[in-house]
């Protein structure tokens, strides 16, 4: 074949595949734009209950007639404790949210200079197909055709490939991270059982409430993960896939708050730490099953590829 042929079919899957990293990266900063906004709602929502929460505290600190009464009652110590534990569970609540919606302005921000890198992509590539209409006109080598439509699915299954393979390594740091949760919490579970039911004291109960400590931040690094997975399978995910299986991650997936459900109301420890315990495992297995269909898929990617690269060769060598 001549060597033109072989620059426009080059050129035209390089072009393809700019194009689908363009498609996608508009549908993320599309997303990023809409999370942004409900968390900057969320972050000025808990915001005024982390004032509001302080203020509490400040009240129950002062000197007022409420105070005296409740000195007189016996219950200000007890109230104040759980102001004050109220008030420390909504600035948690507020910084994780204001961390998230950080991790949102950074995406977004890098998603918009990618898109500005590819804006050119839509000529180039509509000048790539242009190009190859032109050949395939004045051209009289029938395979041609055939070669140049190739190339074009040859870059757009490259780039589906490659988000396949970040959203892989995605779901793999995120299931590693779950894997520490849990271990830590069986820890915390050992000492719970211990401290119940054989009398641990005051060492077993300090390291068991240092194991959830550890756990929930563990669960915050979990978190992080499991949000870096949900955007890589929202580009693999992507209307490009037509029929595809759609694959997704829902946000239940976050578990951070547990620590803070019914905090006073519901005092067994060790409920809440099997209650963490079932939704980390419950995220783990749907970490694992979209890891093992993204496999699927990648390999599929890859055997397609393959079968281009075959048919290709073919057309080449008659």
């Amino acid at each position: 074949m001549p060597n033109v042929s072989d620059d426009i079919e080059h050129r035209l899957a390089a072009a393809a595949q700019a194009m689908r990293e363009r498609e996608v990266t508009s549908q993320r900063q599309a997303e990023l734009q809409a999370r942004r906004r409900d968390l900057q709602t969320e972050v000025a929502a808990l915001r005024e209950k982390a004032e509001d929460e302080t203020k509490d505290v400040e009240r129950l600190e002062g000197m007022s007639l409420g105070r005296v009464v409740a000195s007189l009652a016996g219950s200000r110590d007890e109230r104040l404790a759980r102001e004050r534990a109220e008030a420390d569970a909504a600035r948690y609540r507020l910084s994780e949210a204001e961390s998230r919606l950080a991790a949102v302005n950074g995406e977004l921000s890098a998603a918009e200079e990618r898109l500005a890198s590819l804006a050119s992509a839509p000529r180039a590539y509509a000048a790539a197909l242009d190009e190859k209409e032109r050949y395939l006109t004045e051209s009289g080598d029938a395979r041609s055709r055939a070669l140049l439509g190739l190339a074009d699915e040859r870059g757009r299954r490259t780039a589906e490939l490659n988000e396949t393979d970040e959203a892989i390594q995605a779901a793999g740091a995120a299931a590693a991270a779950l894997s520490d949760v849990q271990e830590v919490l069986r820890s915390a579970s050992g000492w719970s059982t211990y401290d119940t039911w054989f009398g641990g004291g005051a060492i077993a109960s300090s390291v068991k409430h240092d194991r959830m400590d550890q756990a929930a931040q563990l669960a915050a690094v979990a978190d992080q993960r499991l949000a870096v997975l949900r955007r890589e399978l929202a580009d693999v995910s992507g209307p490009t896939f037509g029929t595809a299986p759609q694959l997704e991650l829902g946000s239940g997936t976050r578990f951070v708050d547990v620590w803070f459900d019914n905090f006073f109301t519901d005092l067994g420890v060790a409920d809440r730490i099997t209650m963490a315990q079932n939704q980390v495992a419950d995220s783990a297995a749907m970490v694992e099953q979209l890891r093992s269909r993204l496999t699927a898929r990648a390999g599929q990617a890859r055997s397609r590829l393959a079968e281009i690269e075959s048919e290709r060769r073919g057309l080449l060598s008659r």
